[in-house]
């Protein structure tokens, strides 16, 4: 089977007192949703998964719309840092060099509920239950984020550093082919095709 892992677009920054931060998508994050609807709009797709968080699931809204397999919410592709009462996008905190931005790069996960090797599990197993749910020759999107992602083709790949050693752009999808023996590879990562000439805003290291 085929697995698509997307992440998010991009979303406010909020900082809050109380609560998750929990931010929508910006207005550009909305126009990166709309055209990733479009570039994936010829893939059929057997199921449709989303983190609940509101950035990952307005990211998926547009890509189900008018599909006969319906959205799923699954808290087990949530963020490690879903609880948290700040969320500021990482440009910006990379432009200020910020050290919240350094310790992202370093894999340090501040103010999570869970550590490393669990948040790993969690989403490793999540995955792995997914895939088995959906065998054969079918084809399933799961709106998540980067961390998420980072942690799970670090699985794939056995690399000790799952949030330093890659970063997904916004909308971006890394596909991945999961056999019934087991093997699990690569396909393509930072797939960002429907965003190229846009001028929208792609992550740290790349502009539309």
């Amino acid at each position: 089977m085929e697995l698509l892992l997307i992440r998010h677009a991009l979303p406010l920054r909020r900082e809050v007192d109380d609560g998750p931060a929990d931010p929508e998508l910006s207005e550009q994050g909305h126009a990166q949703a709309r055209l990733l609807a479009e570039y994936l709009r010829g893939e059929q797709l057997d199921g449709i998964f989303s983190s609940p968080l509101n950035r990952a699931r307005q990211t998926a809204e547009p890509v189900a719309e008018g599909r006969t397999a319906e959205l799923v919410l699954l808290d087990g592709v949530a963020e490690w840092d879903r609880n948290s009462n700040e969320y500021i996008p990482v440009e910006e905190l990379r432009a200020a060099n910020d050290p919240r931005w350094l310790a992202i790069a370093r894999g340090e996960m501040h103010g999570a509920d869970e550590s490393p090797d669990e948040f790993r599990s969690r989403v490793v197993g999540t995955i792995e239950d997914l895939i088995e749910a959906f065998p054969g020759n079918q084809r399933i999107a799961v709106f998540c984020h980067g961390g998420v992602i980072g942690g799970y083709l670090s699985h794939i790949l056995e690399h000790h550093n799952p949030s330093g050693f890659f970063y997904p752009n916004y909308t971006s999808i890394n596909r991945v082919i999961a056999a019934r023996t087991g093997q699990r590879s690569i396909l393509t990562a930072n797939e960002t095709s429907h965003l190229r000439g846009s001028g929208l805003p792609m992550g740290v290291y790349q502009h539309g």
